[in-house]
This record gives C-alpha cells, sequence and structure tokens, in this order.
C-alpha cells in the first residue's frame, strides 16, 4: 500500500476511533432537509477535513474529499413528495460532481469492473421530479456496496422507509457509511473508500421516535437496529443535533426490511454488526 494512502487509512481510522466530544459546525443553507433546522453534526472534527455541504432539490449531502464519497446525506420525504415521486418515471445518469474539487470528486471509472455497485444514499425513488431524481445520481451522492448488499436488504430497508414516511406524514432521514477496521479497501484510480457497513437514521415528528438500521456491507450482508445514541458513538457523526438526549437514547421500532424485486441473494435480518 503506498505511504500516502496507508496514512489517509490511520487518519480515517483514528478519527472514527475517537471518543466523540465535540460537535463540528457546518452552515446549513437548506434547513427545511434537516431535522429541527440543523444538519448532522460530526461529533470528531478530524472528520471535517476536506468536507463540501451540497444543497440539492430535495437532499444535501456533505462530500468528503478523503473517502471520495459522502459521510452523510440527508433527506425529508413526505407523503405528498412520495406521492409525486410515484408519478416521476425512474430514470437518471451517474455523474460526477462538478460542484467539488477535482482531487475531492469521485469517477464513473472508480467503480468500473470494481465488484461494488454505485450504491445511492439518499435514494433515486425517493424523489418528486426528474431533476431531483437526476440529482441523486450525482457520485457525491453514492458508496461503494456490494451487490447483495445494494439490490438486497438495502434495497428493501429504503421500501419499507419509504412506506413509513407515507404513513406517518413525514420524516427525517440521514443516511451514510461506517468506516470500521484495520482492512479497509478501497477502488478505482482515485481511492474511493469502502466503507464497512452503511447507515439509515429516521426520525418521526408525529411519535417525536428516532432510531437506525445498519448493515454489513459484505456479501452475506448482517443487518439491524439501534438507537441514534449508540450509533453516533460508532459512526462519530450525529444525525440529529436538534433532539434531545433521551429520543435519541430510545431506539423506536423500525419496520422490517420489506422483499426487494433486485435481490438475487438472501439477505439476513439479524443483530447489527
Amino acid at each position: 500500500m503506498p505511504d500516502g494512502m496507508l496514512a489517509r487509512f490511520l487518519l480515517l481510522a483514528l478519527a472514527l476511533a475517537a471518543v466523540p466530544t465535540l460537535a463540528f459546525a457546518q452552515a446549513a443553507a437548506c434547513p427545511h432537509l434537516f431535522a429541527g433546522g440543523q444538519p448532522p453534526a460530526l461529533l470528531n472534527p478530524k472528520l471535517g477535513q476536506r468536507t463540501t455541504l451540497l444543497c440539492n432539490d430535495a437532499y444535501a449531502v456533505l462530500a468528503s474529499g478523503v473517502t471520495h464519497g459522502a459521510l452523510w446525506s440527508a433527506e425529508h420525504p413526505t407523503a405528498a413528495s412520495l406521492d409525486a415521486a410515484r408519478d416521476t418515471p425512474r430514470e437518471g445518469q451517474f455523474h460526477s460532481e462538478n460542484r467539488l474539487p477535482p482531487g475531492d470528486q469521485a469517477r464513473l471509472e472508480d467503480y468500473r469492473r470494481s465488484g461494488y455497485d454505485r450504491g445511492h444514499l439518499t435514494p433515486s425513488g425517493d424523489m418528486p421530479d426528474a431533476q431531483s431524481q437526476q440529482q441523486t445520481f450525482s457520485l457525491a451522492n453514492m458508496v461503494p456496496q456490494t451487490p447483495e448488499l445494494n439490490r438486497g436488504v438495502w434495497a428493501g430497508i429504503e421500501m419499507a422507509v419509504r412506506h413509513l414516511a407515507e404513513r406517518r406524514g413525514e420524516l427525517y432521514v440521514v443516511t451514510g457509511p461506517a468506516f470500521q477496521g484495520l482492512s479497509l479497501k478501497t477502488i478505482g484510480p482515485d481511492g474511493v473508500l469502502v466503507p464497512s457497513a452503511t447507515w439509515k437514521a429516521l426520525y418521526d415528528p408525529r411519535s417525536g421516535g428516532a432510531g437506525a438500521y445498519v448493515c454489513s456491507n459484505t456479501a452475506a450482508p448482517r443487518c439491524g437496529t439501534m438507537s441514534v445514541a449508540t450509533l453516533s458513538g460508532r459512526i462519530g457523526i450525529d444525525p440529529f443535533p436538534s433532539l434531545p438526549d433521551s429520543v435519541k437514547g430510545t431506539a423506536m421500532t423500525l419496520p422490517r426490511p420489506e422483499a426487494s424485486p433486485h435481490a438475487h441473494r438472501r439477505s439476513s435480518h439479524q443483530e447489527a454488526p
């Protein structure tokens, strides 16, 4: 492994392993997408190196020039926006994010023949119109996911969350990668970092509850649920800094993943990895 890449791995591992003590301030240009108008907080300031906050029509993403992907992607699906999404044809083209510095971008060739899918964080299926749907195909909204995860249980989680938002009227949702362990991989010439897991945190304003899914990014994905506080301690990011500790410390009951129409290999819903 080249010295520069090893240094990058060690820096990220130290940041994620540190005890979260300090909130990283992010100026929010799109507060309507965040619970309480506050974007997710980076509890370890080292994660804030080479980050860019990108506001889109219906989601926001914090892109990292270290991982060449997103640290988090946030959306606010409502019954009305999802009703419009059902009438929007599913189409879009993957593209590099030209709002990022060239050295911080991922490119299409990074994923080519890598064995990993370009896994949406905020899903295109939640978007209420063609323009916002196309915006989700930015590689800044992607992380490398195994096909078994992306097309299997992860798609089932996206479906379950979408249907929950329709029933409840609205949700605040933040999705992101976790990088844990000492055997992290990269793909492509830009060194896009492959997450060890992906997570999706939910806040339901109607019930006042919150919780999170976590799935291992493997060929045999294992998924489970946990409180937002537990998730934050593991990943160094607080998805909902405006919520009281009592809400973040209690895991709401989340719906089970639905059956994915894209699955080609069975995945399991078990305790969180």
